[in-house]
């Protein structure tokens, strides 16, 4: 982790925090303000007015029908943050985040009619290992949260795309409603916190597919088809509390950002891709099956003995060998600027939530690290672990069962 930087005198205290917010406040409530943000809320759904709920036992933007659009910003904590600074941030974004997501401005919003059209935004919060160093909380640390081991495929920029204290995913069908927020979200507390980084990413455009269709990524495969449907997100998602009563709710994100190298992928032909992923390409079916959803038949071979799917094929490898090690993905592409002599810099923000890291994630990562045929067009350059605490209700804040106090 870089060396923290001290803050102004006196910037940890919860009046300076809000100082700044009720200036803003003030310039942005008047009439005019309040009139054209009520002119634009009033515009029909199909216009951006979808919302998320944002109070209940969990985050929303886990379980969310995956948005279009995505930012995952990963801040560090000035030094001398405490448990009070940590608890007051928390509160901050816990209320400026129940306004944005219902369409309205937040406490401190310059640009209020940005704020009308949510397009189903969420805002999810991660809690890095840093927060519980700060807060004085390290015996409520889970134990998997912690760094990943080293795998031999990873090439991590740990500077650019590693671990932070805290994290915000943004989602939102409209990628304004997701800068808007973002912005709003660090700037309300850059007192506290520096952005170490800040990853966008993107699916299809809402209406563009049948909802309900698995995404693609830039390689043109089908990604998520195996996930858990969402009654299953008790046993496989959602944290029950025995072990660390805080997190009843919250879950564990596992965040991977993965380089795809397209220029040598597309000197594969269609065949040689299939057997690599293990999947048709057009239907996203398994090799042994017609529909994206059959079940793979990893014991069919054909007429020469040969295994239909190879065995280290990517869907074989990452094939849970039991029901303990399934986990909930929900990843988005990247296509950023490329290095000079590139011809693109596209790949993958994996993200994958799950009740422990240590016993369903890791061993599928463990194989695919190991042998996966798509290993050679993959690399892994970033990795961060989070705890995500359960939601809220209101007059409560997001973090409050970990360090009390009220909202």
């Amino acid at each position: 982790m870089p060396e923290r930087t001290t803050p102004p005198s006196g910037v940890l205290s919860r009046r300076n925090l809000f100082a700044g917010a009720a200036v803003l406040g003030a310039a942005g409530a008047g009439w005019g303000a309040h009139e054209a943000v009520d002119r634009l809320s009033a515009q029909p759904a199909e216009h951006g007015g979808l919302t998320e709920p944002f109070h209940g036992p969990h985050q929303g933007g886990i379980a969310t029908a995956a948005q279009a659009n995505a930012q995952f910003v990963g801040m560090d904590l000035r030094d001398g943050a405490d448990r009070s600074a940590v608890s007051g941030l928390l509160k901050v974004w816990t209320q400026d985040a129940a306004r944005l997501t219902r369409g309205e401005p937040a406490l401190a919003d310059t640009e209020p009619e940005l704020a009308a059209i949510p397009a189903r935004l969420t805002v999810t919060v991660g809690l890095g290992p840093g927060v519980f160093a700060a807060t004085n909380t390290i015996d409520q640390q889970p134990a998997w949260l912690r760094p990943l081991p080293a795998f031999s495929i990873d090439r991590l920029d740990e500077g650019a795309w590693g671990q932070t204290d805290l994290l915000l995913q943004v989602c939102a069908d409209d990628p304004v409603a997701v800068a808007h927020a973002v912005r709003v979200l660090v700037k309300n507390v850059r007192s506290l916190v520096t952005v170490r980084w800040s990853q966008r990413g993107f699916q299809h455009a809402r209406r563009s597919r049948p909802d309900g269709t698995t995404m693609r990524n830039l390689m043109g495969q089908v990604d998520g088809t195996t996930n858990p449907g969402t009654d299953e997100f008790d046993r496989l998602v959602w944290d029950d509390g025995s072990r660390y009563p805080w997190l009843a709710g919250g879950t564990s994100l596992v965040l991977r950002r993965i380089r795809m190298e397209l220029d040598t992928w597309e000197e594969i032909d269609r065949h040689g891709r299939e057997l690599t992923v293990g999947r048709t390409l057009d239907t996203g079916a398994p090799l042994t099956g017609a529909e994206e959803h059959d079940e793979p038949d990893f014991a069919a071979t054909d007429r020469y003995g040969i295994p239909v799917i190879p065995p280290n094929s990517h869907i074989a490898r990452a094939r849970h060998t039991h029901e303990g090690e399934r986990f909930h993905r929900r990843a988005y592409n990247y296509d950023d600027p490329p290095e000079p002599g590139q011809v693109s810099n596209s790949g993958l923000i994996f993200a994958s939530y799950q009740r422990d890291i240590d016993t369903q994630f890791l061993p599928v990562q463990e194989r695919l690290a190991e042998v996966d045929a798509l290993n050679e067009w993959t690399t892994p350059i970033g990795s961060a672990v989070y705890a995500i605490p359960p939601g809220t209700g209101p007059g409560q804040y997001l973090g409050q069962t970990l360090l009390g106090g009220r909202a």
